[in-house]
């Protein structure tokens, strides 16, 4: 079997091969897509994709970032972490708005490093709101000592519009999907955190997750 073999048309519309398409004539497709200025939302809208490198281990900062209260300690606003009744499920509370309880739930997964928060306000029945990491060696893509931590968070409709709105504060006012445009520099600002934590306690000599989080 030869690649595309089981596709009975020979070009799918849409899809650049070299065998469709030669490098004189995809140059021009790929230099059309560059820009010196992208729109906010084109990085934004859709996908929330940030990035840093860690000057520490990066099986120490996955073992950190794999417990649910690091959250308490690297987030800007997530805060008083207690674990529900269902193992696993963890309240706390988000100081973005009033009196806004935040549940959340960590799938991790040790061989690929990967850290999956599953979170949602105001209810803990549908964790819609996905936060997806993975901790990769920077020695084998920057040939350096360190850790390089990928996130990205995908636009779920539910940020559009409040799934629950019986579940939460009657006098709060906004949504958690109305800072949905802040999420990339306010991410960013968190891995910030993230990093200097992670940083200093490997620089002098401390556990990167701490004995009370264990």
């Amino acid at each position: 079997m030869t690649a595309l073999s089981d596709i009975p048309v020979p070009v799918i519309p849409g899809v650049l091969r070299v065998e469709n398409s030669d490098r004189d004539a995809t140059l021009p497709v790929i230099l059309d897509r560059l820009r010196s200025v992208y729109p906010h939302d084109e990085v934004f809208g859709t996908f929330c994709p940030v990035h840093i490198v860690i000057d520490a281990p990066p099986r120490e900062v996955y073992e950190y970032l794999a417990h649910t209260r690091s959250l308490a300690e690297w987030t800007y606003s997530l805060r008083g972490f207690t674990e529900t009744d269902e193992p696993g499920l963890w309240r706390a509370w988000d100081k973005l708005a009033e009196d806004t309880e935040i549940y959340a739930r960590t799938v991790a997964y040790p061989d690929s490093m990967t850290v999956d928060y599953h979170c949602a306000w105001d209810q803990g029945e549908h964790l819609w709101m996905i936060y997806l990491m993975r901790v990769v060696d920077a020695q084998v893509v920057f040939d350096r000592p360190g850790s390089v931590v990928l996130w990205t968070n995908c636009h779920h409709p539910f940020y559009e519009k409040n799934p629950f709105p019986e579940k939460g504060p009657k006098e709060r006012e906004g949504w958690v999907g109305d800072f949905w445009p802040l999420f990339g520099p306010g991410h960013q600002l968190e891995l910030d955190n993230l990093k200097a934590i992670c940083e200093y306690r490997y620089a002098n000599g401390l556990p990167l997750t701490p004995e009370w989080m264990r």
